[in-house]
């Protein structure tokens, strides 16, 4: 053999020693993390590995420390944020950089997938506008073909019409549409790591499966480390290869996934195990037993809610839009009756014209037998009083300058119900019925956490003593622990004071826990409906099977394989 040919071949082994030695050491290294907000210490000693192409998964509670993780690594943390420690991508630790070395890895090799679409992206500007300072971190001069790798990073995302996308405006694009438009833009740069924090706590559910297996798809095709930012132990069981579980900026517990969800050692891993709705349906079935005993037993009595045949439309652009059509189900009284659907399927339009505040084209509704549609606002009142509804996001729904004593008993002042020392004990007990103390009564909602703002919500429906309750998606802005706390509320007010309940969300795992019967609807149409369980053991039709195939398991799915993005593309393409 010719020297020249074994020098070749030696210099081939030592680059492919140099590409194995590199594909071993982890991309990114945390040790002795600590972050600190003046003298208070959020997070504490956190230390873990994420190898090349692998994908972690940071779970825990509202102020467990997650995304202060997260922000450390990405450099994001306020000005009084103090982190020390190191945090080492591809061995260089990114702590000890200046702003302007770090500003160069900041998309290139750390991409970022915000939580909230509606916030990341200015809603003045066109998503091309706002795609093109993405494209100008590719190493390409020419703008046209940078214009060119945004549309068909759009394409490769799953957005149907890219070009349309490239003009929209974010409020012209749906939640699952816009956080395609991140994804592909966090993707763009071809990012070595990619931290996703809470990507789909939003989403529908069959959306929130689509942009978790995009999710996946990318980092096995782009060979991406993903970063993974969740209270969903279910999603991280189903999407990470390993789990680091915190509370209170401590790590609980670390290790594979398989080890950790089967088998968690931690008391804290164990709660969020026996939270999560997935993983345990029959989690309350001794607080929702009298309902289905209601259900069961041959009772004459009239429903509590009747919704018989009702349609709306809407014109938009001069075109007429129906919203809900024909749509008809019946709530006996002291049980729960859920709508499900993805977004557009008419769910709160028709809680809308259940409430009252819309009037319905065709049909009727009428609750405890008393008619709703074709009555003046006036006349709604004495309805109103008996039918309460509790907001989305407690948050915007409650006046920030008012303390949670006004909150809870203005429906009180409103309909001039009692004596002030009468109203006084009617606040407290609401309070007490959701598990809330007297010592809140003074303050504000900023100084409330998430789930005692929803606990202040739902008193401030209780303090009428109504007889229905129309919930929309009550606790899909909650963690799983806060949200278990707020279902077993409900259900136990249920149970003792007979309520009735329309539930709206988009968690079929919830409704299995939470509902009695169920209606799902598609466009407007409910395309199947019945007792809880017989829809989700036995689907018949199927959108329904896909809502439910939706639902995060304990094992990966099978994912089709997503083409390589084109890093260059000739003009001679362009044209």
């Amino acid at each position: 053999m010719a020297s020249q040919d074994r020098l070749d071949i030696s210099l081939s082994r030592v680059g492919e020693n140099a590409r194995m030695a590199q594909r071993q050491t982890p991309l990114l290294q945390v040790e002795a993390l600590s972050v600190s907000y003046g003298s208070h210490e959020v997070v504490s000693n956190v230390g873990f590995e994420l190898g090349r192409g692998k994908s972690l998964a940071l779970i825990g509670e509202s102020g467990s420390g997650k995304s202060t993780i997260a922000r450390a690594v990405l450099r994001l943390l306020p000005r009084t944020g103090q982190a020390t420690g190191h945090i080492a991508i591809e061995g260089q630790d990114i702590l000890q950089l200046s702003e302007r070395r770090f500003r160069q890895l900041r998309g290139r090799t750390i991409g970022f997938v915000p939580q909230d679409p509606g916030n990341a992206l200015n809603p003045v500007r066109t998503i091309g506008a706002q795609a093109m300072e993405a494209a100008a971190l590719v190493d390409e001069p020419s703008k046209a073909i940078r214009r060119a790798l945004v549309l068909e990073t759009f394409a490769q995302v799953g957005l149907d019409n890219p070009q349309r996308v490239y003009d929209s405006y974010p409020h012209q694009l749906s939640g699952g549409m816009l956080q395609r438009v991140l994804i592909g833009l966090a993707v763009l740069p071809r990012p070595q790591l990619l931290v996703a924090d809470e990507p789909t706590s939003a989403l529908d559910v069959t959306i929130q499966k689509r942009i978790l297996d995009l999710l996946s798809r990318l980092q096995q095709d782009l060979d991406i480390s993903l970063l993974l930012i969740t209270h969903d132990l279910a999603i991280a069981a189903e999407r990470a290869n390993s789990l680091i579980v915190l509370k209170d900026g401590v790590v609980q517990e670390a290790g594979g996934t398989t080890a950790v969800f089967s088998s968690p050692a931690s008391t804290y891993a164990k709660k969020l195990h026996a939270d999560v709705p997935a993983l345990n349906p029959n989690r309350y079935h001794k607080l929702r037993d009298p309902g289905f005993r209601v259900l069961d037993a041959d009772s004459s009595k009239a429903p509590k809610i009747e919704v018989k045949g009702i349609t709306k439309s809407f014109t938009v652009d001069g075109k007429v839009l129906t919203a809900v059509d024909d749509v008809s189900f019946t709530v006996p009284a002291g049980t729960t009756h859920a709508l499900v659907g993805e977004s557009g399927s008419g769910k709160t339009t028709t809680i809308r014209l259940l409430l009252g505040l819309d009037q319905p084209n065709a049909g009727h509704i009428s609750i405890a037998g008393e008619k709703l549609n074709g009555r003046s606002h006036q006349s709604l009142r004495s309805v109103w009083r008996h039918l309460q509804f509790v907001y989305q996001n407690p948050f915007t729904s409650l006046d920030p300058t008012w303390k949670v004593e006004q909150l809870v008993r203005e429906p009180l002042d409103r309909f001039g119900i009692g004596t002030h020392a009468e109203r006084a004990e009617r606040v407290r007990e609401a309070l007490s019925n959701v598990g809330l103390g007297e010592h809140l009564l003074s303050r504000k909602p900023q100084a409330l956490s998430g789930g005692q703002r929803q606990r202040v919500a739902i008193a401030r429906s209780l303090v009428l003593k109504p007889e229905v309750i129309v919930l929309d998606e009550p606790t899909s802005a909650l963690d799983v622990s806060v949200q278990a706390d707020i279902v077993e509320v409900l259900l136990s007010l249920q149970a003792s004071l007979g309520l009735t309940y329309v539930f709206v969300s988009h968690d079929l795992a919830l409704v299995r826990q939470f509902a009695h019967t169920v209606s799902v609807m598609q466009r407007g149409r409910i395309v199947e409906q019945g007792n809880v369980r017989d829809i989700f053991d036995n689907p018949r039709e199927p959108y329904t099977v896909s809502l439910l195939e939706s639902i995060p398991a304990t094992t990966s799915p099978a994912r089709a394989p997503l083409p390589q993005l084109r890093r260059i593309i000739s003009q001679e393409q362009i044209a």
